[in-house]
């Protein structure tokens, strides 16, 4: 939080370049709040990301620890808060899907990321922003 509340717009609006377009531009406390939302947003997408990736691992490790059984064995899942005897032949291709789903989550947040980091980059640049070390 002392990083992104030390952001702040280099430069002065009065500067004879922005005097002409100057009513587009906004104040200095508009350009830092849109600043720490940008880098909110992006933290928040990296945390959801970093969940996922645990969940998929996790995932894995299940499907690995069952593929070698025998389909009639009878296993034990989770679902809903309520735990429900299946085999492993009723388990295993739906957590397959649940692992594909998710590494499909995973890459749609990859590019939400990737495309927000980009335009938090330009609205530095746009506004000349740089963080002081704290």
């Amino acid at each position: 939080m002392s990083k992104a509340a030390a952001a702040k717009p280099s430069g002065s609006a009065s500067s004879s370049s922005s005097s002409s377009s100057s009513a587009a531009r906004p104040s200095d406390q508009e350009i830092v709040a849109g600043f720490n939302t940008m880098k909110n947003e992006l933290s928040q997408i990296a945390s959801k990301l970093g969940e996922l990736e645990m969940e998929k691992d996790e995932h894995k490790l299940v499907v690995d620890t069952m593929k070698p059984l025998a389909g009639t064995r009878k296993c034990f899942r989770l679902v809903g808060g309520v735990l429900v005897e299946r085999t492993v032949a009723d388990v295993l291709p739906s957590l397959e899907a649940n692992m594909a789903n998710i590494d499909k989550i995973i890459q749609q947040l990859v590019s939400t990321y990737k495309k927000k980091e980009e335009d938090f980059q330009e609205y530095q640049k746009k506004y000349n922003i740089k963080i002081r070390p704290s």
